[in-house]
């Protein structure tokens, strides 16, 4: 796992986060897929640009370790 990620039973509920914040990597993705900036995720949630490399790096090894394939949404 990346050393910036963590999953811990007492920090939000067991849900993947940036080290040292209460940030989920959820957040980050849901932030970027709406179109934040890093700039604007850097300030807004006080992550560095490795922070949020680190949240898509997971996301992507994430979704990888469960052999998942995208499908569109149909809505």
């Amino acid at each position: 796992m990346n050393d910036r990620i963590v999953i811990g039973p007492k920090i939000c509920q067991g849900k993947p986060v940036i080290r040292g914040t209460r940030t989920p990597v959820a957040v980050v993705i849901g932030g970027l897929a709406g179109g934040m900036s890093f700039e604007e995720l850097q300030r807004q949630y006080d992550l560095a640009g490795e922070d949020i490399r680190a949240a898509l790096a997971f996301a992507a090894r994430s979704i990888e370790d469960k052999n998942g394939v995208a499908v569109a949404d149909p809505g």
